[in-house]
């Protein structure tokens, strides 16, 4: 579904990606786990055109991204949840969702979506007119992954979705990626919980200062000792 093929990238002088490789088939989840800085984020933003590639190729079901503005991408079925949830604060629960329906033209299918998104988080159904502000961090997580669920991605991809949340709404998170999963929605998550992202990815890949060092079914990734000792604290 979605190929990165020698991808470099960064921010003025500073190279951010060194050509790497990953690749995602439809209908799995894939993980990308890192420290901080080591590239994650930009990986996510180089496959969305927020920051442009300087080297390489993302290809998304046969068709090259590079240069596509982002908007267009959005249309092309691949949605972002970005870290640190950027929600529209001063909107209610209910626009921020129709907000992420901004492209789509058919109103049974978005009645549709956002009857998904409440089924998935009964509690933005309980607080659909409450202004996105003043939810708790963890409705606030759920708003934005409703928003990008509104768009009705074929991939989704997720940039530190439990970043600060307590143990107990971790696990209401990622319970709902399983969902998400399991009814059809290929997922690319980043996350620094690595524990959490191995458990609930099929492959994962281990991203080290913009470089790919490992790659493989993310039971074996877990059961290496370097991912042991450098990000399971074990």
């Amino acid at each position: 579904m979605l190929e990165l093929k020698n991808v470099s990238s960064g921010y003025g002088a500073i190279e951010a990606l060194k050509t790497i490789n990953l690749k995602i088939d439809k209908g799995e989840v894939v993980t990308l786990i890192g420290a901080n800085g080591a590239g994650k984020s930009t990986t996510l933003r180089n496959i969305t055109g927020l920051v442009p590639l300087t080297g390489g190729d993302v290809v998304f079901e046969g068709r090259s991204l590079k240069g596509v503005p982002t908007h267009r991408i959005t249309g092309l079925g691949i949605s972002m949840v970005p870290e640190g949830r950027a929600i529209f604060a001063n909107l209610s629960v209910m626009e921020n969702l129709e907000m992420g329906a901004y492209l789509q033209t058919d109103k049974a299918q978005n009645a549709r979506a956002l009857e998904r998104v409440f089924q998935l988080f009964p509690r933005l159904k309980e607080r659909r007119k409450q202004a996105g502000g003043t939810l708790s961090g963890g409705e606030q997580q759920m708003l934005a992954i409703g928003r990008a669920l509104m768009a009705r991605p074929r991939l989704l991809l997720l940039d530190e979705p439990s970043l600060g949340l307590a143990p107990l709404l971790v696990h209401t998170i990622f319970e709902a990626i399983d969902a998400i999963n399991k009814e059809g929605t290929t997922i690319l998550l980043v996350e620094q919980n690595a524990n959490a992202a191995l458990k609930h990815s099929h492959r994962a890949y281990v991203l080290e200062t913009g470089s790919i060092v490992m790659e493989g079914p993310s039971a074996q990734v877990a059961a290496d000792p370097r991912v042991k000792e450098a990000y399971l604290g074990e």
